[in-house]
């Protein structure tokens, strides 16, 4: 048996080195005895490649001693070794980590303009590099490009309607103007442009500029300067403190005041008991008049109409003003949209709102709201006032109606 045998190994190992790498073939070769007379030999033959760097075995490198071989290095070498490493280490100054060294001393300041000028010039001398194949105009050479096809999205997919035959006998039959009236009728304004959608509404000839017409242009109408305001400011105060009889309206547009005279106009407003239209636009109103004009409306109780436009009104002294309309309840119509400050912010146009619609008298307000539930409460709550005074007219239409017919009946039975 094998296990009886006591074997004899034997191993030869051979060196071939090829391109820098260091193969050893190891030969093991096992001699089993099996009696006197026979023996059996088993071959085992195994290769292992070694590389070598600069003729050493890269294992003998691992036990050496790295700082010492840079100790004894020179200062040449070891910026020699700087430039072929590139440490990967972000705490390094951009200089330090490139292999880059530029050894040139400087010539100076940077003169951009010459810089450029020296890079065009080099740019224009350099030859260009020969074309393998000359250029023929017209020739397509390689595959022409051709862009993909986008897919369509679901509004640009044609919708299929079906109108019927007799909508579909009369649409195909319109001439282009018919369609143009019909497509103003049902308000198809990006369909046609803006002298077509006049024409329809006013019935007047369609121009032929057909659906992609351009509108021409045309003069517009001369129309005369507004003139400018002449109403005497001081002689106008005067008679609001006065009360005078024959001032009923007073228009201030586009006239500077002062803030003197804005004080005397709103300390004679709470005195004065003709005076029913106001209007400021463009005066140059600030908060501190604006709070002013706010205690003059509490006391007066004649006023219909007030307009600041176009003024420098903040918001808290909108609110102010709108809140002293509450002490009164006479005014109708308030505007002042074009303030300063262009949008109110959700807080005071929820106060403004709820301020509005405790005004039982207000019928008309200008002003710029940003949010829709502001603006739907307070056009609710103007119209339920319309309302309001719409029906105690027609009550007292009838109550008069009802009146003069019962004294026609006595007239009769007298």
């Amino acid at each position: 048996m094998l296990g009886d045998a006591e074997p004899l190994v034997q191993e030869t190992m051979e060196e071939i080195e090829t391109e820098g790498e260091l193969r050893k073939k190891i030969v093991r070769k096992t001699t089993y005895q099996l009696d006197e007379n026979s023996s059996m030999t088993a071959t085992k033959t195994t290769t292992m490649t070694t590389r070598k760097l600069y003729g050493k075995d890269l294992s003998e490198y691992e036990k050496m001693d790295v700082d010492e071989l840079l100790s004894q290095l020179t200062p040449e070498e070891l910026d020699i070794l700087s430039r072929e490493v590139d440490p990967d280490d972000e705490l390094l100054p951009p200089d330090q980590r490139t292999s880059y060294m530029c050894d040139k001393n400087p010539t100076g300041p940077l003169n951009r303009k010459q810089l450029i000028d020296h890079i065009n010039k080099l740019a224009i001398e350099t030859p260009d590099r020969p074309e393998m194949v000359p250029y023929v105009a017209g020739t397509v050479r390689g595959k022409k490009f051709t862009a993909p096809e986008k897919p369509k999205t679901k509004q640009e997919e044609e919708i299929a309607i079906d109108l019927g035959d007799e909508y579909e006998h009369a649409l195909t039959k319109a001439s282009e103007e018919e369609l143009v009236d019909l497509a103003a009728i049902l308000g198809f304004h990006s369909m046609m442009n803006q002298e077509q959608y006049n024409n329809a509404l006013l019935g007047k000839e369609q121009p032929k500029l057909g659906w992609n017409g351009i509108a021409k242009a045309y003069q517009p109408k001369a129309l005369p300067f507004e003139p400018p305001n002449l109403t005497d400011v001081e002689k106008s105060i005067q008679q609001v403190r006065d009360d005078d009889y024959g001032l009923n309206c007073l228009n201030f547009n586009n006239i500077q005041i002062s803030d003197q005279q804005f004080a005397n106009l709103f300390e004679g407003l709470k005195s004065n008991t003709n005076l029913e239209s106001l209007s400021l636009c463009n005066t140059g109103m600030t908060d501190r008049t604006g709070i002013l004009l706010a205690g003059g409306l509490s006391k007066n109780s004649t006023l219909r109409t007030i307009n600041v436009e176009t003024n420098n009104l903040s918001p808290s002294s909108l609110v102010a003003i709108i809140k002293s309309l509450l002490s009164t309840k006479y005014v109708e119509e308030f505007r002042a949209s074009n303030q300063r400050q262009q949008t109110l912010g959700n807080k005071i146009e929820m106060e403004i709102t709820n301020l509005l619609e405790q005004n039982p008298t207000i019928l008309r307000v200008g002003l710029h709201l940003e949010y829709n539930d502001a603006r739907n409460r307070i056009a609710c709550h103007l119209q339920r006032n319309l309302d309001r005074i719409r029906l105690k007219r027609i009550s007292g239409e009838g109550g008069e109606s009802s009146s003069s017919t019962a004294r026609s009946k006595s007239k009769a039975k007298k």
